[in-house]
């Protein structure tokens, strides 16, 4: 019996990089093997590249069993109400053999270009010919955070411009460990990533190794708690990446998150939508610390706080 193939039924729908960790968060409840977010991309002649939209695609997997039917009517009504609050395009179902599960993923996944710098490629696809940008590969079958979503790229943006002169990076929420990645390919010579997921842990660490990056990075299930009690080889950095919510990183000021950055350091917070930017920036006020970058897409919003 653990030899036969099973059979998924993918669910999909393309909604805004705003809507899009909520409709993932709906899938979820219904789909056991996890969710894949995907930015939907424009192929520009010109620059020879794929560029962002804005747009994201959003999919993930039922199995088809015996409860096939009523999860996908229970998943149906709950995009169906979310619709009734913001609109949201009809969900596509196509039936997948597992055989082809990565296939699909592999079909679908494109290398990105981040900022001036970044090139991020899936683990399976070489270097482009003459390609001159940092790659970090990224396995996204881990599904932690590929690079897709806008709050990824607006912080690896606060990687580029901050990460340079920089001996250590914490990266609070690690998720994939993309971005501590990214700041070891710029110089930084040790990171520590934190999570208190144990699976973006293991999604971190999977994806260094795919990097060739080994002991400079220390990766850990944990919290800011257990940074600032010391349990790590550091507890301070000149450059310290939040890449979370705005109301957990509103709450993660009064519990002492300023003081990972070290004096002179920089603070990069990303998570944030564009009407929450007012709140977060007063929590960051409030310990002392102040606004000195902001970086915009569509309606995601970074801040780099000192």
């Amino acid at each position: 019996m653990d030899n036969e193939k099973k059979a998924w039924l993918e669910v999909s729908l393309q909604c805004s990089g705003e809507l899009a960790e909520a409709v993932a968060e709906v899938l979820a409840r219904f789909c056991p093997e996890g969710v894949v977010l995907d930015s939907i991309t424009r192929y520009d002649a010109e620059k020879h590249e794929h560029i962002p939209t804005g747009m994201m695609r959003v999919a993930a997997y039922l199995p088809q069993d015996s409860e096939l039917e009523n999860k996908k009517r229970s998943l149906e009504e709950a995009l169906w109400y979310m619709g009734r609050i913001v609109p949201l395009a009809a969900p596509e179902f196509v039936s997948i053999e597992d055989q082809d599960w990565m296939t699909v993923w592999k079909q679908n996944y494109q290398p990105l270009r981040i900022g001036e710098n970044w090139l991020i490629l899936p683990a399976w696809l070489e270097r482009p010919a003459g390609e001159t940008r940092q790659v970090v590969r990224i396995d996204p079958a881990m599904a932690f955070g590929t690079g897709t979503h806008p709050s990824t790229q607006l912080c690896l943006l606060g990687v580029e411009d901050f990460a340079r002169g920089a001996d250590t990076v914490i990266d609070l929420g690690c998720g994939s460990g993309i971005l501590s990645i990214a700041a070891l390919k710029l110089g930084v010579r040790r990171a520590l990533a934190v999570d208190i997921d144990e699976q973006a842990v293991a999604a971190t660490l999977n994806n260094a190794r795919i990097n060739g990056i080994g002991s400079e990075l220390e990766a850990s299930q944990g919290s800011l708690a257990d940074i600032l009690a010391g349990k790590y080889a550091f507890n301070q950095a000149p450059l310290v990446l939040a890449n979370i919510l705005a109301p957990v990183l509103i709450r993660l000021f009064d519990e002492g998150l300023a003081r990972l950055v070290s004096p002179g350091g920089r603070l990069v917070l990303a998570g944030i939508l564009e009407n929450q930017a007012g709140d977060v920036l007063a929590a960051a006020r409030a310990v002392g610390m102040d606004l000195i970058r902001q970086y915009q897409q569509e309606d995601w919003v970074a801040l780099v706080v000192a």
